[in-house]
């Protein structure tokens, strides 16, 4: 097995792709050609952004992961490094391609997705067995669901049964089995996310959504709400919501992967949920006013001092 460093953090079952973004000023009609403002080419995959989100805020960050054997996968390989991010447990797969994001960024900040995730598709319940002692000893494990099930699974499995806390940020949105989600000890779905998990229409009532979810054995649903600042459902008390920052928005990718990265880093670091809820919010309020997932992404200073604000 492969040596684990001392002290972990936050172990990330990332996801990795290559972001190919392009500016237009709307979304394209079916058979419409638009003449893009601008092209480039950025780090990306919401693993990959939540694991550097979280090492900005000062968490030991290591990932699980499986890359392609070529530039992008290079490309991965030099960020994490650039980042401190530890990256024995990645798998570099000899003739096979990285994931690629292909993103249109809209004029209002918006965006819309589609992804090929490549090499990451067999990252396996084999890769997290063999992780073991290095998700044994983090204090948070976290993925989302650009990875595939088995993996998690896996990885949640082996983080409960040792005290590890395991938060899971559905997007994008997909089905989920019960036993996945009684092994997610904080879920943090956006509003569309969470009525797609809840099996919901789309205008349900978020209270009853996350109930269902509680039910099946979450145990804490944190809804993200965009400028809203997001809201915390559990069991046994009435749901708390946390107020946005009204900011001006550049664009929005990213967004979702620094407010999990920035959670995960405050709960590694043994703040209660309610802390560490700000400190997400702020993170992402920050995260918007950069260009692109890895630009706009926030230190932990910046974080507190738009917190002292």
């Amino acid at each position: 097995m492969t040596p684990v460093p001392p002290r972990i953090d936050v172990v990330c079952l990332a996801s990795w792709n290559a972001d190919l973004v392009v500016r237009v000023p709307r979304p394209a009609a079916r058979g419409e050609t638009q003449f893009a403002s601008d092209f480039e080419i950025s780090p990306g995959g919401k693993g990959s952004n939540a694991a550097v989100a979280a090492a900005r805020q000062g968490a030991k960050v290591a990932l699980l992961a499986r890359i392609g054997d070529d530039d992008f996968g290079r490309m991965a390989l030099a960020l994490w490094q650039a980042e401190g991010i530890d990256a024995r447990q990645v798998t570099v797969a000899t003739g096979e391609r990285s994931g690629v994001a292909q993103i249109q960024v809209f004029d209002d900040g918006d965006n819309s997705i589609a992804v090929y995730r490549g090499a990451g598709m067999g990252l396996g319940a084999h890769h997290a067995q063999a992780a073991e002692s290095l998700l044994r000893q983090a204090r948070v494990v976290m993925a989302s669901n650009e990875v595939p099930q088995a993996c998690t699974l896996a990885a949640f499995a082996i983080a409960r049964a040792a005290g590890v806390t395991t938060l899971l940020n559905p997007a994008p949105a997909a089905t989920l089995p019960d036993g996945l989600l009684a092994l997610t000890d904080l879920l943090t779905p956006n509003e569309g996310e969470l009525r797609a998990l809840a099996g919901a229409p789309a205008d349900a009532p978020e209270a009853a959504c996350a109930a269902t979810l509680l039910a099946r054995g979450v145990g804490r649903v944190l809804v993200t709400l965009s400028a809203d600042g997001c809201r915390l459902h559990t069991r046994d008390a009435a749901a708390q919501h946390l107020g946005g920052h009204r900011v001006p928005v550049v664009d929005t990718i990213g967004a979702g992967d620094t407010f999990t990265g920035a959670l995960a880093a405050a709960l590694a670091r043994g703040e209660a949920i309610a802390s560490a809820m700000r400190q997400a919010n702020a993170a992402a309020a920050l995260a918007v006013q950069g260009r692109g997932a890895i630009a706009g992404m926030p230190g932990r200073a910046q974080v507190q001092a738009l917190l002292a604000t």
